[in-house]
């Protein structure tokens, strides 16, 4: 035994390093000079008494040791986090900065009313909030970017989930099929739209969906396909207020979730999908050893205890 005992901070950097990808990522993130990251890792590989980096092309990659090292690492700063949590805990007043990330419809349904509760019951929080999908917001939550990511699931679509995130439930919301066209001089009544309006009906006609890449593009276009077509997709945008406008208009199909009538009744004729189909489930997500942090507790306590989930299956 012996050698120099190694530094959490550079440790950091090298997890960084992994969940950010390139050097520059990481200068940018942490406000250092690629020089600076550099020469800090090239300490830890004298530490470590190991090589820690190879180059790939112009691009670094971390060693199998490398790799050891930042395992440990999660499990220290896992370690971290529980502490955190527990001295938070021993205080009497929450304080501090809870940065969370959300994605649209939470953010506009669920975000504004927890706010509200928190600053009247902890008037001494402040809470950041991004508006991130999940596809980014989860990967920038194990880079410590963030401490809550809002997050969802479709169904019949699990996607994996990372090892060092925790997940609690939110609730469920149901999606609809908004038809296009049937815009009413105030709100059209759910009872307008006859209960046998099927998916497959609108296969001639353009959709809107969200961008490639992203679950909810995923789970709408298997919809489609196992309803017997392919959805001409003429519109596409993360926008769910865009979504709206579109099938407001005439222009566009769309599916849209309850949370966007959260505090007002449809302004499309909506009609219902097949049943074990139409439910997504929400989520918060930390990372491990977060979730009992008590900013984390009241932040999603209050989200909880507000409106705007539809109802399940």
């Amino acid at each position: 035994m012996g050698g120099a005992m190694l530094d959490l901070h550079r440790l950091r950097l090298l997890r960084e390093l992994k969940h950010r990808g390139t050097l520059a990522a990481v200068a940018e993130a942490l406000s250092y000079s690629p020089s600076s990251i550099s020469q800090q890792l090239s300490v830890l590989e004298r530490e470590a008494g190991v090589r820690l980096l190879e180059p790939v092309g112009r691009r670094v990659r971390l060693t199998a040791q490398a790799e050891i090292l930042v395992a440990h690492t999660e499990a220290v700063l896992e370690r971290l986090e529980r502490a955190e949590a527990d001295l938070a805990a021993s205080l009497r007043d929450i304080t501090g900065v809870l940065r969370v990330a959300a994605f649209q419809t939470a953010a506009l349904a669920l975000v504004p009313g927890a706010l509200s509760a928190l600053r009247d019951a902890h008037p001494g929080l402040r809470v950041e909030i991004t508006q991130r999908e999940p596809e980014s917001a989860l990967p920038a939550l194990l880079a410590r970017d963030f401490d809550v990511v809002v997050t969802e699931e479709y169904p019949g679509d699990p996607h994996p989930r990372p090892s060092g995130v925790e997940y609690e439930e939110l609730g469920e919301d149901e999606i609809r099929l908004a038809l296009p066209g049937t815009v009413a001089e105030n709100t059209v009544p759910e009872n307008a739209v006859p209960a046998d309006v099927a998916l497959a009906d609108l296969a001639g006609v353009p959709w809107v969906m969200e961008p490639a890449g992203t679950a909810a593009r995923a789970w709408a276009t298997r919809l489609c396909r196992d309803a017997g077509f392919e959805p001409d997709v003429r519109f596409e945008s993360s926008d769910l207020l865009l979504h709206l406008r579109l099938a407001e208009r005439g222009h566009a199909a769309a599916l849209l979730p309850g949370l966007v009538w959260t505090d007002r009744p449809p302004t499309v004729a909506m009609a219902p999908l097949p049943a074990g189909r139409r439910v997504r489930r929400l989520f918060t997500a930390t990372r491990r050893g977060g979730g009992a942090h008590p900013a984390v507790r009241a932040f999603r306590d209050a989200l909880a205890g507000g409106t705007g989930f539809a109802g399940a299956d």
